[in-house]
């Protein structure tokens, strides 16, 4: 089988085509808030990869949340407009599970007996599950105002691995014993290879038609200072 994995809920850009488990293509860009302009280039070449090598899509598997409100829209729309055009299966992954993966295959250790990825959300939010060390979902994705007793009920029990863009924020908060931080942890394509794969054998697919981004939260429009003080130029 052979899957395009496309990964857009943060500042990074980034696709991968694997073959069953085997990354064959990979494209990433870490410069900022580029995918309108960089996501459509980087699939473009992966399909002249798939092209010369004589090879055709089998699903797109795309990153649904939580996130980025603009970077998932980009992301989904973009993998539904494949899958409509293709008449291909279309594959969800948590970018929570997604860090997940990336975290474990960083640590390589059996250390750690929790793992806690966090998205920032502003301010002392962010949006966080809790992972055991084999991987299973034990605490749902939430959006999680940070206290000290954020996480009492799993602090006394092993210790817990946070990461994420959210995690430095945490930390002079969350400064119990059992407390990790670890860097540079990041949702990318292809740490979605493995729960993309074993979604497409138990053809766990999404309605191409009606699914939508994972948000956690309703999108809040900001409103310009200038107009709160009835100084818009415009009006």
């Amino acid at each position: 089988m052979i899957i395009l994995h496309i990964e857009t809920s943060t500042h990074i850009c980034s696709i991968v085509i694997s073959e069953d488990e085997n990354c064959i293509f990979k494209k990433e860009d870490f410069q900022g808030m580029n995918h309108a302009a960089l996501l459509s280039v980087f699939i473009q070449e992966g399909f002249n990869f798939l092209e010369q090598n004589n090879k055709k899509l089998d699903a797109v598997a795309v990153s649904f949340g939580p996130g980025s409100y603009t970077g998932l829209r980009i992301g989904l729309s973009t993998a539904k407009g494949l899958c409509f055009g293709l008449d291909i299966p279309l594959i969800s992954v948590s970018t929570l599970e997604i860090m997940m993966i990336a975290a474990k295959n960083a640590t390589k250790s059996d250390s750690f007996s929790f793992f806690v990825p966090m998205i920032d959300a502003r301010r002392m939010e962010v949006y966080d599950a809790v992972y055991d060390n084999n991987g299973v979902l034990i605490r749902q994705p939430e959006a999680t105002i940070i206290d000290r007793y954020s996480y009492s009920q799993f602090e006394t029990k092993g210790k817990i691995c946070f990461f994420g863009n959210g995690s430095d924020k945490c930390k002079p908060i969350l400064n119990f014993e059992n407390a990790v931080f670890i860097e540079n942890i990041h949702p990318l394509a292809e740490n979605m290879i493995n729960p993309a794969v074993k979604k497409y054998i138990n053809q766990e697919f999404e309605d191409v038609a009606y699914c939508e981004p994972f948000y956690l939260k309703e999108f809040q429009a900001t409103i310009p200072k200038n107009k709160v003080l009835g100084t818009d130029n415009n009006l």
